[in-house]
């Protein structure tokens, strides 16, 4: 996405005629400069550095997978450490806060459902006084929405970067939801097809996934909830007192979300362990029945066997009923048998 760029005429401050509105630059998703709350105008990256050292103004930069001649721009505008530079080049970063100075480098993790798959991104935060600077990278929905809304309430964006930083932070923590509300959707569909049915291969091979996805999801999450604490406690850089209770209230929400995958996690693996403890119940049941008729069947077999022997003086073979008679003591043996497995829910 590109910037915005407007026809309006170009300001004056000082009496120094401004440089002309910024065009499409790779990287970059918008970058403008406020003013109590106001957007004063779009501005170039190059511009930055001029833009910050007037009071009471702030610049609110969006980038999105910049390559590194970008971001050593946007370093050498706004004085930034090199090794938060070197962390933002690599998307592979854990959710973090580190204080460099007068700066704050904050690491958060994204995440949105793609397809039955959840997609993971990452956002990299320099705020510092007077400017903030988001760098984007991987699957993550645009924060174009996060300007819009601020730019609508100039009275809270008047606090400044690090009402910025609240909206962004709150706004990745709210996305989570979504995720964890289809997973959960899912998750219920799966035990009531374990309790109508027995679950199939690929369902086990679901349940697995489900539970590694939100793993990934809770290794995005946990992290957060001690970066999104320490603007509670610390004094940060240039923190305003008057927006730690929206820290506060981002933290809650970012624990709620911690709770919510554990919860999914337990019924996964209860759904998990109740499929194989269905299985072997159904699996002892089947072992019960060859059990039962294997003994019934014995009967026969074994006095079918004694008799099968080919010796000359075996007394029965002379007595006239005998065949009768050991056809009747086969049949009320199995009888027993029968009736007593039957007794036993064995059959």
């Amino acid at each position: 996405m590109g910037l915005e760029l407007t026809n309006r005429a170009v300001p004056q401050l000082d009496g120094e005629v401004l440089a002309a509105p910024p065009e499409h630059r790779p990287g970059v998703v918008a970058a403008a400069v406020y003013e109590n709350g106001v957007r004063v105008r779009d501005i170039r990256i190059e511009d930055a550095g001029m833009w910050r050292s007037r009071p009471g103004t702030v610049i609110w930069i969006g980038l999105h997978e910049p390559d590194a001649d970008l971001l050593h721009q946007v370093q050498r505008e706004f004085d930034l450490h090199d090794l938060a530079i070197e962390d933002a080049c690599k998307a592979h970063q854990r959710p973090k806060l580190e204080i460099y100075g007068d700066s704050i480098f904050v690491v958060a993790r994204t995440a949105h459902m793609v397809g039955d798959e959840i997609a993971f991104g990452e956002t990299h935060l320099f705020v510092g006084r007077g400017y903030v600077v988001s760098v984007r990278h991987g699957a993550s929905t645009s924060y174009m929405a996060v300007r819009q809304r601020c730019e609508s309430s100039p009275a809270a964006l008047a606090h400044g970067e690090n009402y910025i930083l609240y909206s962004i932070l709150d706004f990745i923590v709210d996305n989570y939801m979504p995720v964890i509300e289809a997973i959960h959707e899912e998750v219920e569909e799966l035990e009531d097809r374990l309790l109508r049915e027995r679950l199939l291969k690929r369902d086990i091979e679901r349940l697995y996934l489900l539970r590694r996805n939100l793993l990934r999801l809770r290794n995005a999450v946990v992290p957060l909830v001690d970066v999104c604490r320490r603007h509670e406690h610390i004094d940060l850089p240039g923190m305003d007192a008057a927006l730690q209770p929206l820290f506060r209230d981002v933290t809650d929400h970012v624990r709620r979300v911690q709770e919510d995958i554990d919860a999914l996690r337990e019924v996964l693996a209860f759904t998990f362990e109740a499929s194989l403890m269905i299985g072997q119940s159904e699996q002892t049941e089947i072992s019960r029945k060859l059990a039962s008729w294997a003994a019934i069947l014995a009967v026969p077999t074994a006095i079918a066997g004694i008799y099968g022997m080919n010796f000359d003086d075996m007394p029965e073979l002379k007595f006239r009923y005998g065949y009768f008679i050991v056809l009747a003591v086969i049949i009320g043996l199995c009888g027993t048998l029968y009736r007593f497995f039957r007794r036993a829910k064995w059959l």
